[in-house]
Order: structure tokens, then C-alpha cells, then sequence
């Protein structure tokens, strides 16, 4: 009896392994393809950021120049303005972004009239393409009859004569207003599904022992929903960091290049002059940035989190 199972289960062993196998079979198509589609482009761009390429000049890279496409990066262009431009904008954007979705999380769980038809309508701005947000705030930021500088105008709120896109003092902070118009629906939805996943009797029991409103978030509903938090608020940091089709089509970074954000100063360098060289360079300058603020972000809001 005892062989007869031994056989069996000698028998059934290579069978469970071909299950086990299965899955990873099926995946690896995509992954194989999904890693050359991300290899190949950021192999191109190292290997010629470390030589002159001007499409201008040259079908062929004309020489290794070594390092000196960084330099030129940083020294002869806009790289370190766009630079300051891009953090300021994904900072202040993420923040404000995180802090207005939790907030409409919070009311989609006060269970209020119409709440479902709310949810419905958040969803609406995130499935319009950044190109078309852009075109739709390019009207409503229109000085002569856009919806925006009139309900300032009623508010008494002072607007640059260059109207909001035309001044280097606002143009920037127009830009990402059309962001979080779109995407802090985005970040309440996420948020709302953390608050859904905070049982009702810890925060019941807390009410109960006369914790105030401001203590239950900040000592129990922000700890429990910690990974969706920084979940979103990584997302977000690494989208604003990279964005380029609103400034496309709201200021081509301007005036000058007061709105002139990283990315398209890619677009500029690559697209328009054509020095492959140069951008690749700043490619992989843009690539180390957001690494490296990505991981800061990761050691401080995953330090706790097993």
C-alpha cells in the first residue's frame, strides 16, 4: 500500500510542477517584451550621451565627447532652471493633490445624498487626456473671455495684464492648477477605497473615549491607510515630475522660460534642436533625479511598513 502511494505521489510531483511552471510561462512573453521595450531605449540614450550628435550636422555621431554633454546640460542650458521649476511644481502639486483627494475621501464617506453620483463625476476628469485638459484650460484661461479671469475678476482677485499664461508669475502655478484639476479625483478614489478598509468599531470605540475629530485622523486614520497614501503620493510625485503635455500646450514653456519644466526641455533639446547627444544626456540626468527622489520618498514613508 505504502509503494503504491509512493508511486502515485512520485507520479504527481512532476505534474504539479508543470501547474506551478504554468504561470510563469504565460508571463513571460510580456515581461521579455516589456524588458526589451524598456531596455533598448535607455541603452540608446546612455551609449550616446557620451557623444556629439547633432542631427543638424550629422546623420552619425561625430565623436565621444565623454562627459561633456552633462556639462553642456547644466552649464549651457535651461536644465537647472526646468530643474527648479519641476521640483517646486511635483512638491507643491503632490502635496496639494494628496491633502484635497483625502479630503474628498472623507466626504464620500460621510454617506451623503447623491454620494454615488459623486463618485461617478470624480472619475471624469482623470479619463480626459492631458492633451485635451490642456486645450479645455487654454480656453478657460483665455484673457478676453475665459471663464477663470472672470470669476477672479469677480472675486476682486488682481490678474496680470499678460493675462494668467502670459506672465512668468503665474503661467507655472496655471499649469498646475489644470494637474490637480484632473488628478486630485484620482487621488480621492484611492483614498477613499483605503478609508473603506478602516473597520468602524476601533474609530466608533475612539469617538466613544472623546478623541477629537483631528486626533482620530491624525493618530488612526493616516497610520491604517499608510500604503495607499504613499502609494498615491509616490504616483503623483513621479507623473507632476514628468509632465509635459499640459506645458506643451498651455505656455511651450513660456514666457521665455519661466514655465519651462524638465521634460520639456527634453522635448526642446531632442525634437526641435535635435542634439540626440544633449538629451540623451539629460535623459539620464532626469532618470538619476527621480531615482533618487523616488527612494528618499520610499525610505521615509515605507520605513515601517513590513
Amino acid at each position: 500500500m505504502s509503494a503504491a502511494l509512493s508511486i502515485d505521489e512520485a507520479e504527481a510531483l512532476p505534474r504539479k510542477k508543470r501547474r506551478n511552471m504554468l504561470p510563469l510561462l504565460l508571463l513571460a512573453p510580456s515581461v521579455v517584451l516589456l524588458t526589451v521595450l524598456v531596455a533598448f531605449p535607455l541603452v540608446f540614450s546612455l551609449k550616446n550621451s557620451f557623444y556629439f550628435w547633432n542631427l543638424q550636422m550629422s546623420p552619425q555621431p561625430l565623436g565621444f565627447i565623454g562627459l561633456g554633454n552633462y556639462k553642456a546640460a547644466i552649464v549651457q542650458s535651461d536644465f537647472l532652471e526646468a530643474l527648479w521649476h519641476t521640483f517646486a511644481i511635483a512638491v507643491v502639486g503632490t502635496l496639494i493633490e494628496v491633502a484635497a483627494g483625502l479630503a474628498i475621501a472623507h466626504l464620500l464617506m460621510a454617506r451623503l445624498v447623491g454620494v454615488n453620483l459623486c463618485r461617478t463625476l470624480l472619475i471624469m476628469p482623470t479619463t480626459i487626456a492631458p492633451i485635451v485638459t490642456g486645450f479645455l484650460f487654454r480656453y478657460l484661461y483665455d484673457a478676453q473671455g475665459g471663464l477663470i479671469p472672470w470669476l477672479l475678476h469677480v472675486a476682486h482677485i488682481p490678474i496680470p495684464a499678460q493675462g494668467l499664461l502670459g506672465s512668468g508669475e503665474t503661467a507655472l502655478w496655471a499649469i498646475l492648477a489644470a494637474d490637480i484639476w484632473q488628478w486630485t479625483p484620482f487621488c480621492a478614489i484611492v483614498l477613499y477605497a483605503g478609508l473603506l478598509s478602516v473597520p468602524d468599531d476601533i474609530l466608533e470605540a475612539a469617538r466613544i473615549d472623546g478623541a477629537s475629530s483631528w486626533t482620530i485622523l491624525w493618530r488612526m486614520t493616516l497610520p491604517m491607510i499608510r500604503k495607499p497614501l504613499s502609494f498615491v503620493a509616490a504616483l503623483r510625485l513621479m507623473q507632476i515630475f514628468n509632465l509635459f503635455d499640459l506645458v506643451l500646450v498651455l505656455t511651450r514653456g513660456g514666457p521665455g522660460s519661466t514655465s519651462r519644466t524638465l521634460s520639456y526641455n527634453l522635448y526642446q533639446q531632442g525634437l526641435v534642436d535635435f542634439n540626440i547627444g544633449l538629451s540623451s544626456a539629460s535623459t539620464w540626468m532626469i532618470v538619476i533625479l527621480v531615482n533618487i527622489l523616488i527612494g528618499l520618498f520610499a525610505i521615509f514613508a515605507f520605513r515601517d511598513i513590513v
